[in-house]
């Protein structure tokens, strides 16, 4: 028993499902940050730039698809959210604009949260609209969470299979043009050795 409880209290340390960061953007220049997550999941995030009086930020949030997620002009503060359709790959960009050049105007500091799937929900509110307890609430979360990460291990089975499927396809394709380059070969000697016999004959060379 004790070492379940144990494995479950690990359970959020190995799958950590927060994003956190700081930095630096200068003026008039665009940073992205990416991030692949799986389908069907909740993304949230909070924002803050600091503020300069002669620059204005930018967010815009896309898929691989170039498709817009969220998109904020002159974002200084806020919140965004958005639930994903399919696995993909997703662009977070933060874009500085100001008519002053690069040094003129110092750079602005961006803090960026970003949270999906079970860290992403408000349990909190699922436990005031549903009349949950605490303990529930828990079991609710850890439940949630045990079922992200077997749709993660199902998702790396999937890969998985698919690259060992392309593997073999592509052993099969070489192994054939291997046997076609060989079939080449030996017509192409076998030609040849005809070609200098009717050759040698014709000049007499052989019989």
């Amino acid at each position: 028993m004790s070492r379940f409880c144990a494995l479950l209290i690990l359970f959020p340390v190995l799958f950590d499902l927060t994003f956190s960061i700081t930095f630096y953007l200068p003026v008039n220049l665009r940073k992205c940050l990416r991030e692949e997550i799986h389908k069907d999941v909740l993304v949230t995030g909070e924002y803050e730039v600091s503020e300069q009086p002669n620059a204005k930020t930018n967010l815009k949030i896309t898929d691989s698809s170039g498709h817009t997620l969220y998109s904020k002009d002159d974002a200084s503060k806020g919140k965004f959210a958005f639930t994903t359709e399919d696995y993909d790959m997703f662009e977070v960009c933060f874009e500085s604009k100001s008519p002053f050049g690069t040094g003129k105007v110092p750079d602005l500091l961006v803090n960026l949260d970003m949270k999906h799937g079970v860290e992403a929900k408000n349990y909190e509110e699922i436990a005031k609209v549903e009349k949950l307890k605490p303990l529930e609430v828990e079991l609710r979360r850890l439940e949630d969470l045990s079922e992200s990460i077997v749709n993660d291990f199902a998702y790396m089975k999937k890969r998985e299979e698919e690259m060992r499927d392309t593997n073999e396809s592509t052993n099969t394709r070489v192994l054939y043009f291997s046997i076609f380059s060989m079939c080449c070969l030996i017509g192409l000697a076998t030609w040849q050795v005809f070609y200098l016999r009717r050759f040698f004959k014709a000049k007499k060379l052989i019989e």
